[in-house]
């Protein structure tokens, strides 16, 4: 298991993701719930709805990241990912969206419901965890990806919370 943080403004017992565009309402890096390395960066995002008066920092435990079980933004799809993908979709990937876990998430949106959008994004990520997919990934700086990661947490039930803190965000 690894470490991870999610900044919110809401108070809850369990990540269901029916709610999660009550963050800022976007879906940049896929349908799921966003989380981060970087203990300062949920802190922030804990500020995103300007007018929430209280913020937490939730403490996460979620599964060790493989070559199986996530797709990385600007990296190759693992070719395991991609067979299962054509397998189940019943035809072969052009080769040029499976060089990049954006591209990758884009085309299996437009496949399902033809067109990149909310339900795209959703069954995307329903199909990605159809076949183990559970994590999307991008470095918590893209100019030093030393740093940390965050990732987009496909399947909210592989997320155990382990602590919930009131913070106190920098108004900077």
């Amino acid at each position: 298991m690894q470490t991870f943080y999610h900044g919110t403004h809401k108070l809850f017992d369990k990540f269901d993701l029916s709610h999660a565009l009550e963050g800022d309402g976007k879906v940049k890096f896929g349908f799921g719930v966003y989380v981060t390395s970087k203990y300062e960066s949920a802190v922030h995002y804990s500020a995103s709805n300007k007018s929430a008066t209280e913020h937490y920092v939730y403490t996460l435990e979620v599964p060790d990241k493989t070559e199986k079980n996530h797709i990385a933004f600007k990296q190759p799809i693992n070719p395991s990912i991609v067979a299962k993908a054509e397998k189940k979709l019943g035809h072969t990937i052009p080769t040029k969206f499976t060089e990049d876990g954006k591209e990758f998430r884009e085309y299996l949106a437009k496949e399902l419901t033809g067109h990149i959008d909310i339900e795209g994004e959703k069954a995307a990520s329903k199909f990605l965890v159809s076949i183990g997919v559970i994590f999307i990934c991008w470095p918590y700086s893209w100019k030093n990806p030393a740093l940390g990661d965050n990732m987009a947490v496909l399947d909210e039930s592989v997320i155990t919370i382990t602590k919930v803190e009131k913070v106190n965000p920098d108004k900077k």
